[in-house]
């Protein structure tokens, strides 16, 4: 029996799936990807965003962000993703109309002259590791007047009129670099905000001699010696595009519940899309909302978020950011196109992100034909 696709829509969002050009001759040396090759070739050219070397969000954060209208008008070329109140929904708490920052413990590594950021995500924190440490920070943030949610031990929200229009960068925006531009500051005035590094600094020394880090050092575990301010913002009401957001970003899936459509987790490889049948018709519509809340949505389109790159593209591990790419290969682009070219998948849009900028297409099943189109992926990268 032939296998039947539930949305004749998909789109697939990769974050850090596009090098810079700069990286472009080691990250892409002998890659092959004639499924995606296909793809570029045949797709229209929905949108360019070049982006600039020192915006403190992410592409793929003010994509998501715009698709479901968390940012005003056509903020292409913001620098805004104001996703923490999201993210906080989707960690199990409820933002209300207050304004939030996401706060996340992390390791700041003394280099020859300057401070660097490490990837949060390879702390290898423990939820325990998290709550210990937080049990000590909880005290010295409330001591501020800051109202403090932590549904998940290793991210906190904080709100509080002490921190004003804090600014901050998103963590893997300033993963590896010396931290000193990404800083907090006041938003309108590019001051460093007293009530944050005063925080900061009283975190710091609590944290300093810590079980949790001598226990850590032990090991050969980086000490958990910072926290990291990012994503400042109010929620609003959104919309979802999509009918069903599959993904593991906090952010994209708190957006997905804000907008009251069905989310879950993305699967394994596109066959496994057949798991998730579409509900949005139904009475009590996804989520248990009501299917007037999807009144905006496209009822046959999936969003699919899939993030095996972050890692080693930050990293700059092009070796294992190579075999990524290949998996995603085997796992997406084949199937995909060969959905599109028996016609169980009417369109597949691709949003291919770097650190600074990013790229839509869109090919369908018409598209295929027209072979005159000669795109490659080359073209694509953002310098």
């Amino acid at each position: 029996m032939r296998s039947i696709m539930p949305a004749n829509r998909l789109h697939l969002l990769l974050p850090f799936a596009l090098p810079a050009a700069a990286d472009a001759s080691t990250a892409l040396h002998d890659i092959q990807s004639p499924a995606l090759d296909r793809l570029i070739a045949r797709a229209t050219l929905v949108e360019r965003v070049v982006g600039e070397d020192f915006q403190r969000t992410l592409p793929h954060e003010r994509w998501v962000a715009r698709q479901f209208g968390a940012l005003p008008g056509d903020a292409a070329a913001t620098d805004e993703a104001p996703l923490a109140p999201y993210m906080l929904r989707a960690d199990g708490g409820e933002p209300g109309s207050a304004t939030w920052g996401c706060v996340q413990p992390v390791h700041v590594r003394i280099a020859h002259d300057h401070l660097v950021l490490i990837d949060p995500a390879s702390l290898d924190l423990s939820d325990d590791e998290a709550r210990a440490l937080l049990a000590v920070a909880r005290p010295l943030i409330q001591e501020l007047g800051v109202r403090i949610e932590a549904p998940k031990p290793a991210r906190w929200y904080l709100s509080g009129d002490g921190f004003g229009t804090l600014a901050g960068a998103s963590p893997l925006r300033a993963s590896g670099r010396n931290i000193e531009i990404w800083l907090p500051h006041e938003a309108h005035s590019g001051e460093r905000s007293r009530a944050w590094m005063k925080l900061q600094n009283e975190v710091q020394m609590a944290w300093f001699e810590h079980p949790v880090n001598e226990a850590r050092e032990a090991r050969g575990l980086p000490a958990v010696n910072s926290i990291w301010f990012h994503a400042q913002g109010a929620a609003q009401a959104v919309r979802s595009p999509f009918a069903r957001v599959l993904s593991d970003a906090a952010a994209t899936r708190g957006l997905a519940l804000s907008a009251g459509v069905e989310t879950g987790a993305p699967p394994a490889s596109f066959g496994g899309l057949a798991a998730f049948t579409s509900r949005a018709g139904g009475a009590g519509g996804a989520n248990g909302h009501s299917s007037a809340a999807l009144a905006s949505a496209d009822t046959n389109s999936t969003l699919v978020e899939l993030d095996p790159f972050s890692a080693p593209y930050i990293e700059q591990d092009w070796a294992r950011w190579n075999h990524a790419f290949a998996t995603v290969q085997t796992d997406w682009f084949e199937p995909a196109l060969a959905a599109l070219q028996s016609g169980r998948l009417d369109e597949l849009g691709l949003t291919l992100c770097g650190d600074t900028g990013s790229v839509t297409l869109a090919v369908t099943h018409g598209d295929l034909r027209k072979f005159w189109r000669r795109r490659v992926l080359a073209s694509l990268l953002i310098e």
